[in-house]
């Protein structure tokens, strides 16, 4: 049995169970009791843990990533740093990793959930890096998708500690060399970009269903992220629009300042994207290529690297950039040597004594006239393109978009400039409105907008003053087997075949066979014409059902009694521990770790503290002998039952926090003379409610960053 399972941690954390094990610590589920809600705890590994300088900078790295507060990044809450344990304490999450989640799909992911899911890990990325701290271990394995489809990255910030104890790229680095960036490869400097190009490897493997390099060991991957270009995505799958393409190796591109130069520049593409699927972001290959030379860098904002070039998230391109560029096998010159070389023949120079031809003074002369006139081109192509073209509306391949508010589905699709350029009309979300049911209300692009021949144009229709009246129907597909499947992978699989989300009932029952999760049963059955189909209902397992337990009382049983009658109620026994006790006889439970009369779920681990008898160094006198004083009675708000002293009750003192700028503070709570309650808390919560114990009529005083905030008389009396 694991060591750590029902022990209790700063008399707070109860560890559960075992829920994962990665490169530097296990991951164990627990109970927070003074919260009551259940958490993660990550204790470091043993073996790490024996270095003295990797426990300090373990403990000071998950100090700054709990300072990080997103929607998309897994909470810290607490940090401990003792003698003999080192850990952090999580959010739990409820879900899979996205790894996990791509190998039960089996196959690549829709562009369009690719699209949902890197959105969410660049928003965390850019949070994290407006904050200083960079990721360095991006990849699906730290990343947890929950069952509302949202993702959470995890692992903040820790990833620099297992680079350091990992000296050697090593076949335990094999799951993440695959997304490692060059530079890191290399052993250069990291910066934010380096999380960047990681996620565009992630970005790779979710729309192509491969990795961009595989290899026989970590050292060969790590190789051909450094001199090696991927197969673009679009030669694997045709199907992937070209501007995810574009964005996808933008990221990946080898050269730092060809990268997209921070996470909220990745994020603006992605934005556009969105709106718009067949955007030309005008940009080439021939980028991921390393750019010769060094040029000036210049700081560009908090959120973006302090070596980087400037340069938009994307721009226009020269045809001379256009030309894939070729390493030359000369050697660098000096820049005095290329000055003389473009000027030499505007000078007069003697090479042994003789003087030399003046062959091409003319040379710069045909040159500056040509930049003149490349120069002139170019102003008057931009203008055609920005100005004349879209008002004359005779470019060849961009096509103003008609207006189709007010259509149903299928006169849009009907409509004379929708066929003419061959636009493709795809409904989107169905939403309540004052229009009538199944006409267009909102169309993206918008009307008057360019798009090239053959977009498509997402809709949104109106399901009526409810959202649910005049449902437009599926024009076309079979139903498909969804048994047996995760339920968002269902979802997925009906929304490709046109099943609006709005239309898709979700019903849960208990069951022993399916996983919790999975599709039970479904309606229509498989094989189902979904022709006129408005509504699509999947029975979803929540699994076994779990019997509750009431929990009696077990104090003064002795230990066998008390395991034979916990596990008759269906509880499981974990740790027993002794103490010494005056009123209760040696092998009697003198604690339990959950009180009498309280429900939990069958299989919930109980713990016992059993005594040991009186404590033989406590001296023994006679009745009004007067050579011996009273022995001190126990702290009054130590919680413990069945020790002869009054039991402490609990009560909720409501917190009211700061609002002067600080993002977190630490809230401390004193009943008496004893702390009762310690825990980093985030502003935005406005107030907290706090779980405080005490016996009697004690002085309760809340400190907030170790200053008195407040002072109040609480009755812990019954």
């Amino acid at each position: 049995m694991d060591q750590y399972i029902g022990k209790l941690l700063d008399n707070r954390y109860e560890l559960l169970e075992r829920v994962g094990t990665g490169g530097m610590a296990v991951v164990y589920k627990a109970r927070c009791h003074r919260l009551n809600r259940l958490v993660a705890v990550k204790i470091l590994k043993d073996e790490l843990a024996q270095d003295a300088e990797f426990r300090r900078r373990f403990h000071d790295e998950s100090q700054a990533v709990a300072m990080l507060s997103h929607p998309n990044i897994v909470a810290v809450y607490d940090v401990s740093r003792s003698s003999d344990l080192d850990y952090i304490v999580m959010e739990l999450i409820d879900g899979i990793t996205l790894k996990q989640y791509m190998q039960k799909k089996g196959e690549e992911l829709s562009w369009k959930e690719a699209l949902h899911f890197i959105t969410q890990i660049m928003k965390a990325l850019s949070h994290a890096h407006s904050r200083g701290i960079i990721h360095r271990d991006i990849k699906p394995h730290n990343m947890m998708v929950l069952r509302d489809g949202s993702l959470k990255v995890a692992d903040f910030g820790i990833a620099r500690l297992t680079s350091a104890a990992q000296a050697t790229l090593t076949q335990e680095a094999l799951g993440s060399v695959h997304y490692i960036s060059p530079e890191q490869a290399r052993g250069s400097h990291i910066d934010a970009r380096s999380d960047i190009y990681s996620a565009g490897v992630v970005l790779y493997e979710m729309i192509t269903g491969r990795l961009p390099y595989e290899g026989d060991s970590p050292v060969s991957v790590a190789i051909q992220h450094i001199n090696s270009i991927p197969l673009s995505p679009r030669e694997i799958d045709p199907e992937i629009p070209e501007a995810l393409e574009a964005i996808t190796m933008k990221a990946m591109a080898s050269d730092v300042n060809q990268r997209y130069i921070s996470a909220d520049a990745m994020l603006a593409d992605l934005e556009e994207f969105r709106k718009n699927p067949s955007i030309n972001f005008d940009y080439t290959p021939a980028d991921l290529l390393t750019g010769d030379g060094d040029e000036p860098t210049q700081v560009l904002g908090a959120n973006t690297p302090h070596n980087v070039k400037a340069q938009p998230a994307h721009s226009p391109r020269t045809a001379e950039e256009e030309e894939p560029r070729r390493p030359s096998p000369r050697p660098r010159k000096s820049q005095s040597s290329r000055r003389r070389e473009r000027y030499r023949d505007t000078y007069d120079e003697y090479e042994d004594g003789e003087r030399r031809e003046d062959k091409g003074s003319r040379l710069p002369v045909f040159l500056a006239i040509g930049a003149i006139v490349v120069f002139l081109i170019a102003i008057v192509a931009f203008l055609w393109v920005s100005f004349l073209s879209p008002m004359l509306g005779t470019g060849e391949e961009s096509y103003s978009v008609p207006n189709l508010l007010g259509m149903t589905i299928e006169q849009a699709r009907a409509d004379e400039d929708v066929i003419k350029y061959e636009f493709v009309v795809v409904q989107g979300d169905v939403v309540a409105s004052t229009q009538p049911a199944g006409q267009i209300v909102e169309q993206s692009p918008e009307s008057g907008m360019n798009a090239q021949k053959g977009a498509t144009i997402t809709v949104s229709v109106s399901g009526g003053s409810s959202g649910e009246q005049g449902v437009p129907e599926v024009e076309g597909g079979t139903m498909p087997n969804l048994e047996n499947k995760d339920q968002r992978v269902a979802i997925s699989l009906l929304e490709s075949q046109g099943i609006a989300s709005a239309n898709i009932i979700i019903q849960e029952e208990h069951s022993d066979e399916y996983t919790k999760g999975y599709v039970i049963s479904q309606t229509p059955e498989p094989g189902t014409d979904l022709t006129g189909v408005t509504q699509v209902t999947l029975v979803v397992s929540l699994g076994p059902e779990v019997k509750q337990v009431n929990v009696i009382s077990y104090l003064r049983m002795t230990l066998e009694e008390a395991e034979k009658a916990a596990t008759e109620q269906g509880l499981v026994v974990g740790t027993v521990d002794e103490e010494f006790s005056d009123d209760i006889p040696a092998g009697s439970v003198t604690y339990q770790s959950i009180p009498a009369s309280t429900q939990v779920d069958e299989g919930t681990t109980i713990n016992f503290r059993v005594s040991k008898g009186p404590d033989p160094s406590t001296p023994t006198t006679s009745p009004g002998d007067p050579t011996t004083s009273p022995s001190p009675s126990p702290s009054p708000s130590t919680p413990s039952e069945g020790s002869g002293q009054p039991t402490p009750t609990y009560r909720t003192v409501q917190v009211e926090l700061p609002d002067d700028g600080r993002e977190s503070v630490t809230v401390e709570i004193k009943v008496g003379d004893t702390t009762v309650y310690t825990n980093v808390v985030d502003t935005k919560l406005v107030s907290i409610p706090a779980t405080v114990y005490g016996t009697g009529i004690q002085t309760v005083s809340v400190y907030i960053d170790g200053a008195l905030s407040k002072t109040i008389e609480m009755n812990f009396g019954a």
